[in-house]
């Protein structure tokens, strides 16, 4: 019974590492840009876009189709950035253990 008492605890502390690492991951952002650096957007560790820059030297109205593209590439790289810091994270929380999502 020792036995449970004392996983339960670990549990416990893990569970609260693991509230206190996503907490700091709403905090922490991460930069992709595209185009050379002409679209850049800026997203925390959860994926969730924060900031999007445009240079208004990339802004010709004539091709908006290409802006759009530039837009969504600097959006998909900055979630994918995310989501790669914040499984990192979460391992060095959990020691590699996979823990489903909302588990915890």
């Amino acid at each position: 019974m020792r036995d449970l008492g004392k996983m339960m605890k670990q549990m416990q502390k893990l569970q609260q590492e693991v509230s206190r690492v996503q907490e700091e991951m709403k905090a922490e952002r991460v930069e992709a840009t595209a185009g050379g650096g002409v679209v850049r957007a800026v997203a925390n560790l959860h994926g969730d876009v924060q900031e999007i820059a445009i240079d208004p030297a990339v802004v010709d109205p004539a091709d908006v189709p290409m802006l759009q593209d530039l837009v969504l590439a600097a959006i998909v790289e900055a979630q994918r950035s995310a989501r790669a810091k914040a499984e990192e994270k979460m391992r060095a929380v959990t020691g590699g253990l996979p823990i489903p999502p909302g588990l915890m």
